[in-house]
C-alpha cells in the first residue's frame, strides 16, 4: 500500500511496488496520505514516486469487472482523486521510474511537473487501442495539460512515448537515469516548498476550474471507462 515519508520540506508519496492500479483501497490510502500533506503547516512540496517496473497501470479492471454495479461510484472516486491532485495546495512532482499507462498517465498529468526515466519505460494512453473511451473529465484533464497536437496523438493513436519522446512532446519536464529520477524530482520540488498554502490552492482551483467541474460530473460508464 502507499506510504508517506518526508525529506525536510518535501513529502515523498510512494504509491507502491506492483502495477499500482487504482483499487478502491489504494485510492482511499492515497487520499488519506494527501490529507496529511494538505493539513501540514509550513513550507512543503510533494513528490509522488513508485518502485519497480511500473509507476501505475491505471484502473483496476479486474476489480471493476467483478463489481460492475459499482462502476459509476468507482470512476467518480478516481476522478475525484485526479481533481484533488490537480488542485492540491502544494507544488507536486511525479517521478516516473517505470511504465505509466492510462489512468496512471492521467494521474501523472494531474501533477505540476513530471520527471521520467530516459532509457526505459513508456508513458501511454491506450484507451483507443483497448476499446475503452475516455470520460469527459479525463478528456478535459489530458487536453488542458498537453498541447493540442500531443493530446490528439496520445489519445487517438495510443502511442507509447519513451522518456526522450515524452520530453520532446512536452509530456514530461525532465528525464533522468533510473537512479536519479527521484532525486531530480525532489530537486524540482524543494525550491517550490515556500509556495504551499491557500493562495496556491486557489490559483490552481481557478486555473483548472473547468477541468475540475468536468471531473466531478458523474457519468454512467458504457464499459469500464478507463484503464
Amino acid at each position: 500500500m502507499p506510504t508517506l515519508d518526508r525529506q525536510d520540506d518535501v513529502f515523498i508519496l510512494d504509491i507502491g511496488d506492483t502495477e499500482n492500479r487504482f483499487h478502491p483501497d489504494w485510492v482511499a490510502s492515497v487520499n488519506a496520505l494527501l490529507d496529511e500533506v494538505a493539513k501540514a503547516e509550513g513550507p512543503r512540496a510533494l513528490v509522488t514516486a513508485a518502485t519497480g517496473k511500473f509507476f501505475s497501470n491505471g484502473l483496476d479492471l479486474e476489480w471493476l469487472s467483478a463489481h460492475t454495479d459499482q462502476a459509476g461510484d468507482y470512476v467518480a472516486g478516481v476522478q475525484e482523486l485526479l481533481a484533488r491532485m490537480l488542485t492540491l495546495p502544494v507544488v507536486t512532482v511525479a517521478a516516473l521510474q517505470g511504465h505509466t499507462f492510462a489512468a496512471g498517465a492521467m494521474f501523472s498529468l494531474a501533477h505540476d511537473f513530471r520527471v521520467m526515466r530516459g532509457d526505459r519505460g513508456f508513458w501511454c494512453l491506450p484507451e483507443a487501442e483497448i476499446g475503452i473511451p475516455f470520460t469527459t473529465g479525463m478528456s478535459a484533464l489530458i487536453q488542458v495539460r498537453l498541447t493540442p497536437q500531443t493530446a490528439h496523438e496520445a489519445m487517438v493513436t495510443a502511442r507509447r512515448y519513451g522518456g526522450l519522446d515524452a520530453l520532446d512532446a512536452g509530456i514530461v519536464d525532465r528525464t533522468a537515469d533510473e537512479a536519479d529520477v527521484l532525486r531530480t524530482a525532489v530537486e524540482i520540488a524543494r525550491p517550490q516548498a515556500a509556495r504551499a498554502g491557500d493562495t496556491l490552492g486557489t490559483i490552481k482551483a481557478r486555473m483548472y476550474a473547468s477541468v475540475v467541474t468536468a471531473l466531478r460530473e458523474k457519468e454512467i460508464p458504457l464499459a469500464p471507462v478507463s484503464s
